[in-house]
């Protein structure tokens, strides 16, 4: 079986979906791979580190994905690339189903079974699969290095000669695997750290990590059986805003990072409460490419408000491209070693990996997950 890596050409994407390493295992394990020139030159690895692995070189696109069987990517395919996708072939990437919902009438065009990294279930033995987890953890990271940045200000206290800098106070929303590793941050930089979450199960590990847990009676059950945060009704909504605002009007610093798995992401931080921070306070929203928890949030832009910096990172992930890659690299080879037996890939969708991560099988929609959120 052939396996591509392309070259990813949305704008601002800097990952590869293989890195050598994993071509390499995947080799050994019976693969033949080819590997679209400048596949990995964003995240510093040269065409002639994949040859050395035994990869062979396409020259575009096009050529890349009319030889193989198995199309990996980091992103969805975009307008250009759609149309040189191989009838029958497989597409393994994160493929934002539902907000690109237009690729499903291409993956039924050209037969595609399309597998969405993103769906991958939060199980046990798909933990070492889990791209949302990689990459929410190098996303948590890099918000408190950029909050440090245009903070402007020290994290940690200070006992000086020229008196005592008192510490930063941040505040994380969501405690999911990007807010707890960015509550590891803020401590590591020496700063204040408090946390909110509707699942009252995460305050052990907020804890553990020398943050304060934020606590509201919670008569709802927050949480689904994948472990993502649910929906709220709006009298839950009411009297956490009133918590939240409390706590955001003493911190300086505030990340966002709750999401709702396939829907917009909450609002959690209102207009009127971004007025009652202190002037110099900055405001990371994680959340931004799917609406944001910030009302004033704009993707990709640093918005100002009575001094009050909200900024909306776009694809944060891509800015440690080189270690982003190899953790999305190894979900990748990690969830085609175990699909790939006597020869083929896995197609028992009473499988649990199968049944959630396939979105189409040869072009037909069979994702449960995705006709019910378009009302199919």
């Amino acid at each position: 079986m052939k396996i591509g890596v392309a070259k990813e050409s949305l704008p601002g994407e800097r990952r590869v979906a293989l890195v050598p390493e994993s071509v390499k295992k995947l080799k050994d394990k019976g693969f033949s791979i080819i590997v679209q020139k400048g596949a990995g030159e964003a995240c510093y690895i040269s065409d002639n580190e994949y040859v050395e692995m035994g990869a062979e070189l396409a020259e575009n696109f096009s050529q890349l994905a009319s030889q193989v069987d198995i199309l990996v990517k980091v992103r969805y395919p975009t307008a250009d690339e759609k149309s040189s996708l191989k009838t029958g072939s497989m597409l393994f990437a994160v493929l934002d189903p539902i907000n690109q919902k237009e690729l499903l009438t291409t993956y039924k065009e050209k037969q595609i079974t399309a597998w969405a990294m993103e769906f991958i279930p939060r199980i046990t033995l798909a933990q070492s699969m889990d791209v949302l987890s990689s990459m929410a953890s190098i996303a948590g990271y890099r918000a408190v290095l950029l909050a440090a940045h245009e903070f402007g200000k020290f994290f940690p206290m200070l006992m000086t000669a020229a008196g005592t800098i008192p510490p930063a106070r941040c505040l994380v929303l969501g405690a999911g695997v990007a807010g707890l590793q960015a509550i590891a941050t803020a401590k590591r930089l020496g700063a204040v750290v408090e946390a909110f979450d509707v699942r009252p199960v995460v305050k052990e590990q907020v804890e553990s990590l020398g943050a304060k847990f934020v606590e509201m009676e919670i008569t709802e059950d927050m949480q689904d059986e994948q472990g993502y945060a649910r929906e709220a009704s709006p009298e839950f909504i009411k009297k956490q805003m009133e918590l939240i605002d409390k706590h955001l009007a003493k911190s300086d610093i505030c990340i966002t990072t709750a999401q709702v798995f396939g829907k917009k992401s909450p609002i959690l931080i209102k207009e009127y409460m971004v007025k009652n921070m202190k002037p110099g306070s900055v405001i990371i929203d994680l959340a931004a490419e799917t609406g944001g928890n910030c009302e004033l949030t704009k993707l990709g832009e640093t918005v100002e408000v009575n001094g009050v910096k909200i900024i909306g990172p776009a694809n944060l992930t891509s800015t440690m491209a080189p270690h982003a890659s190899k953790m999305y690299s190894k979900n990748v080879e990690n969830l085609l070693v175990y699909l790939y037996r006597n020869g083929e890939i896995l197609s028992d969708e009473k499988d649990e990996i199968v049944a959630r991560t396939k979105i189409t099988r040869s072009g037909e929609l069979v994702s449960p997950i995705i006709k019910s959120a378009l009302g199919l």
